[in-house]
């Protein structure tokens, strides 16, 4: 069997849907250390004992194997910008976010899902990662929504249910996708000679499986429906649209063209909101944070998780 190529493995492992956490200790020095990661799972309720995963090439690598404990701190579903901080390569990932020493002495942050401070337990080798073993000395639930991650994107289940509810209220919604695959979007050659997503009519009680038999179908190829992605009425015609993010298997394209990411035909669209949605793909995929859009096809807003958009 030949040996699997990264990048794909990488994006496999993606299709898991996760919530965000994010790790973190003290260096030797005292100074609060701490990154993101999905890589976080419980393991045992006696002892109480977590497990997080750590790159050997992150720069966290040495203060936190060398640290006598950490914590994992759930992000709630209002804190994607604090998860973005602590993947960033910030000076002081710390300077932007309210936190407090744990009963343990690790970091915690304030308004998360729920945090556990820990002793470390025991350090598993793991090939390119080491497993962090942590005993939990204390903890905390919040009550509060974490955020998810699955494919590259934020999501929020609330939000996106609340989105699928008014667009499947109506009859006749426009269900359509930005269907990728390796960096590229499968587009359909349109009126005009003019391009367009790949979309079809979604009656009254049709759910997403439609959709996705659809584009497979079209493709001719497996098509993996993700997260929605816009979500707008378009007034002159009265039709509600629903855009999700789909992801194309391997195998030759019967319908459509694939076009680069940075090589879109934005000018050469059949309507002024597919080249919206296409602008903004384009954009998002450069640091692989999705927004939703909700309004109409002329304005809205792009709901990026933040504080009150439940």
């Amino acid at each position: 069997m030949s040996k699997p190529d990264p990048r794909a493995l990488r994006d496999a492992f993606g299709a898991f849907l996760t919530g965000v956490t994010v790790v973190t200790t003290h260096d030797a020095d005292g100074a609060p250390i701490g990154f993101t990661a999905n890589s976080f799972a419980s393991v045992s309720l006696e002892p109480p004992l977590l497990l997080v995963c750590l790159a050997r090439s992150s720069r966290n690598f040495g203060p936190l194997t060398q640290a006598p404990g950490f914590a994992v701190n759930i992000l709630s579903q209002g804190q994607k910008e604090v998860s973005n901080t602590f993947a960033r390569p910030v000076e002081d990932r710390f300077a932007t976010v309210d936190w407090t020493v744990g009963p343990n002495g690790s970091p915690i942050l304030s308004d998360v899902a729920a945090w556990f401070d820990c002793t470390m337990h025991q350090i598993v080798d793991g090939g390119d990662h080491v497993v962090l073993l942590g005993r939990i000395e204390a903890f905390y639930n919040g009550q509060l929504n974490g955020l998810g991650y699955a494919r590259g994107g934020y999501f929020v289940p609330e939000l996106a249910q609340k989105a699928v509810s008014v667009a499947s209220s109506e009859t006749g919604t426009i269900a359509g996708t930005v269907a990728t695959r390796a960096g590229q979007v499968l587009l359909l050659r349109g009126p005009a000679g003019r391009f367009a997503l790949p979309s079809c009519v979604l009656a009254s009680g049709d759910g997403p499986d439609q959709l996705q038999t659809f584009v497979g179908g079209l493709a001719g190829v497996a098509a993996s429906l993700g997260f929605i992605y816009s979500v707008y009425e378009d007034r002159k015609t009265g039709k509600q649209h629903l855009v999700y993010r789909c992801e194309l298997g391997p195998g030759d394209i019967r319908t459509g063209q694939l076009f680069p990411v940075d090589a879109l035909p934005l000018d050469n669209l059949v309507d002024a909101p597919t080249a919206d949605i296409l602008g903004r793909y384009a954009s998002e995929s450069v640091l692989g944070n999705f927004g939703m859009y909700v309004g109409d096809e002329q304005s809205g807003k792009v709901v990026s998780v933040g504080k009150g958009s439940s």
